[in-house]
């Protein structure tokens, strides 16, 4: 069908709709990268979380300190309230709000517009560390808490576990993400 002429409509249609596919094909692609990214850290957290906290309730007993240096020890303690023990007692509260975290997490992963790996990885630290302490209130009514980590002297940071840390990660990796996508700066203007 090729000519010496110029080409025809259906010639030019055929080739136009041929590039917009493919570069559709290319976008569902990266996205499908994007989301596999999300899914693979979110699991890895929630994984690592939950077999750190089995280890922890199998080889340490509760309120037992194991010195690991100096600085980092691994004791046994069960957070029946939030971050830095806010809300002790009030599972029911903490679940809500944990259930309600999550589907927030996963609206913000729907619109969040353009997705990038940063804010996939960042979403799925956050998405992962929510669903690791999620599990243990559900499971157990507390959240296994075994890392105690000294800063100076005998000020110490309060016990935490793998699933707070992805969290206070993801959230620094998300603001970062946040701050490099200009948002603050279209905010101030």
């Amino acid at each position: 069908m090729q000519g010496n002429g110029p080409p025809n409509r259906l010639e030019i249609r055929k080739t136009t709709g041929f590039v917009a596919e493919d570069k559709s094909n290319v976008s569902q692609a990266t996205d499908r990268r994007k989301l596999s990214l999300f899914l693979i850290i979110a699991t890895l957290v929630v994984v690592l979380d939950q077999l750190t906290k089995l280890w922890v309730r199998a080889n340490i007993e509760l309120g037992e300190t194991l010195r690991i240096t100096d600085r980092l020890s691994l004791v046994y303690v069960e957070n029946k309230g939030s971050a830095f023990g806010l809300f002790a007692n009030q599972a029911f509260l903490i679940i809500i709000i944990g259930i309600a975290s999550f589907f927030i997490i996963l609206l913000l992963l729907h619109y969040l517009s353009p997705a990038t790996k940063l804010s996939m990885l960042s979403i799925g630290l956050i998405l992962g560390g929510a669903a690791g302490n999620l599990i243990d209130r559900l499971r157990l009514g507390y959240v296994i808490d075994f890392i105690d980590f000294r800063l100076w002297g005998n000020f110490h940071w309060p016990a935490f576990n793998v699933a707070d840390a992805a969290i206070t990660i993801g959230i620094l990796v998300f603001l970062y993400w946040f701050f490099r996508s200009g948002v603050f700066r279209k905010a101030r203007e």
